[in-house]
């Protein structure tokens, strides 16, 4: 699939590798449907991507909730008449060891809030936006591509018992889903990212941002455009589905 004059929805697409992505689309002439929190960041990124020539509309809605998701595709189906792509990119970290313990008695341990909320947003978010997204394909009879953001953290990663789960469970429904609506048109495949340079990464400390870098052979953390490179490969490949491309630079986790 061609982007030029595709329809293409990303959630979390006002920061960090959603925008980045945006910017991918954008540039290969697809129209936008950008999904955030963040009504600001909304705003700015439209201001910014509208430069292209193509059509971006932004849509506040909280992906953990069914009813704003759904409300929100019906009001994009409404806005564009169909979609094309999505890209489901939103997500949270809430980091934390399962036990801690000093001197044998323990001093904190993973609350169920702060698990639950990580599967609410990464996994179950995946899951309400690639259910109305392949919805509207099919109603619309419109042959299109959804990419799942996943993690190499998929494979477990300490301090990461609720994202490494929300991650795994992604790679599962996009396995599960290129082979229910492949006969439809609909193609799915997942990006894995290890370890991305972001605000974030930049504002460690010099001796763990190096310990981060020292694990990939490559020498150096990924960029953003080079997520977005990989999004465009899975869309642009029409014999790419229920695969997961890592991009990672060989780290060992």
């Amino acid at each position: 699939m061609q982007l030029q004059d595709k329809i293409i929805v990303i959630t979390g697409g006002a920061q960090g590798l959603g925008l980045e992505m945006a910017r991918m689309c954008a540039s290969s002439g697809a129209h936008l449907a950008l999904i955030d929190m963040n009504e600001a960041q909304l705003d700015q990124a439209a201001a910014e991507l509208s430069s292209h020539g193509v059509q971006v509309k932004t849509y506040r809605a909280n992906v953990a909730d069914e009813p704003s998701v759904e409300q929100t595709f019906a009001a994009i189906a409404c806005d564009f008449g169909g979609i094309d792509g999505l890209i489901n990119n939103a997500g949270i970290l809430r980091d934390g060891l399962l036990l801690k313990f000093k001197d044998g008695v323990m001093q904190s341990k993973m609350s169920l809030q702060q698990f639950q909320s990580v599967i609410d947003v990464n996994l179950t978010g995946v899951f309400l936006c690639g259910r109305e997204a392949a919805a509207l394909m099919v109603q619309t009879g419109r042959k299109g591509v959804i990419i799942n953001m996943s993690s190499v953290a998929r494979a477990g990663n300490m301090g990461q018992t609720n994202y490494a789960a929300s991650k795994a469970g992604v790679v599962a429904m996009t396995v599960t889903w290129a082979r229910e609506l492949g006969r439809y048109g609909i193609r799915v495949g997942a990006i894995a990212p290890g370890v991305i340079r972001t605000s974030m990464t930049d504002a460690m400390k010099p001796e763990a941002r190096d310990r981060l870098v020292a694990m990939k052979p490559v020498g150096r953390l990924g960029e953003a455009h080079e997520i977005a490179h990989s999004a465009k490969y899975i869309f642009e490949n029409d014999f790419f589905t229920g695969r997961v491309i890592e991009i990672d630079g060989g780290i060992s986790m």
